[in-house]
């Protein structure tokens, strides 16, 4: 068994050169700093996982309000939808760390353990190999954060019940972050794109959990996200929603992107 899994998609996804990727993840963060001052700390985020300079604007909006948090947040427990190996469940790596161009990140051994006993819970090397809807996430949890070790999870055939009950073995307190990696509509043209990502950030403030893998490629680990949410009665905002085509593609086709942040206070605004 290997125990770090390398980076897949450096050097493709985002810079693989670490100076270059920590400049570029940097200025992302900057760019979004004053929107986030003075925010309080999210429970959980939602954020895309596209190519930084198609998502990397609107993904730095969810992680720049984690600031205040650097130092208190120890463990960060991650999602995002497997896009080519299929799984039943939701599947950890098997690794002891992930690996990034800006250093290796260690993988919770006692969460691991904790979430043993959960059937809906397996181990699939294959599921993450290849896959970046975790992998994108990363350089900017290392940018925003100190030390933390992270529970990564690629996101298969799974119900939101089953999604919510990891999430709540492993819910923890202030040490703990959760983030869920979903980008939004794919492939429509920009207008038919903002009216549809528009219905779905509507459907995610509503905390229901009936989105489809139409409406966002990462729906089942956002579904069981909201459902944790409503009945542990937080409270989520929308911080950005945008596509590819307001940041570097064409209009013709887009892919939508959103950030959420879900707070566990009642007085957020």
């Amino acid at each position: 068994m290997i125990s770090v899994r390398p980076p897949a998609v450096a050097g493709m996804f985002y810079p693989a050169a670490a100076p270059e990727l920590a400049r570029d993840v940097g200025a992302l963060l900057a760019q979004a700093e004053a929107a986030a001052r003075g925010k309080p700390v999210p429970k959980a985020i939602i954020a895309p996982h596209a190519g930084y300079i198609y998502s990397g604007p609107i993904a730095a909006t969810a992680y720049a309000r984690l600031a205040a948090a650097r130092g208190k947040v120890t463990r960060v427990v991650l999602l995002g939808p497997v896009h080519r190996v299929p799984v039943r469940g939701l599947a950890l790596p098997g690794v002891a760390a992930l690996a990034t161009p800006l250093g290796n990140i260690p993988i919770d051994a006692d969460a691991v353990a904790v979430l043993a006993h959960l059937p809906q819970v397996c181990v699939s090397a294959p599921a993450h190999a290849l896959e970046h809807s975790l992998e994108v996430h990363l350089p900017f949890l290392q940018k925003v954060l100190d030390s933390f070790s992270v529970v990564p999870l690629a996101v298969g055939d799974a119900s939101a019940d089953e999604v919510a009950q990891v999430l709540d073995t492993l819910w923890g307190g202030a040490e703990t972050l959760i983030v869920v990696s979903s980008d939004l509509s794919h492939y429509l043209n920009y207008g038919e794109a903002q009216a549809i990502d528009r219905a779905t950030a509507q459907a995610i403030l509503d905390l229901r959990t009936d989105i489809s893998h139409e409406q966002a490629c990462g729906g089942t680990p956002v579904n069981g996200l909201v459902l944790a949410a409503r009945r542990r009665g937080l409270t989520p905002q929308l911080l950005d929603l945008r596509n590819s085509g307001d940041t570097a593609g064409d209009r013709s086709r887009v892919v939508g992107y959103g950030a959420f942040a879900f707070y566990e206070s009642p007085h957020v605004h």
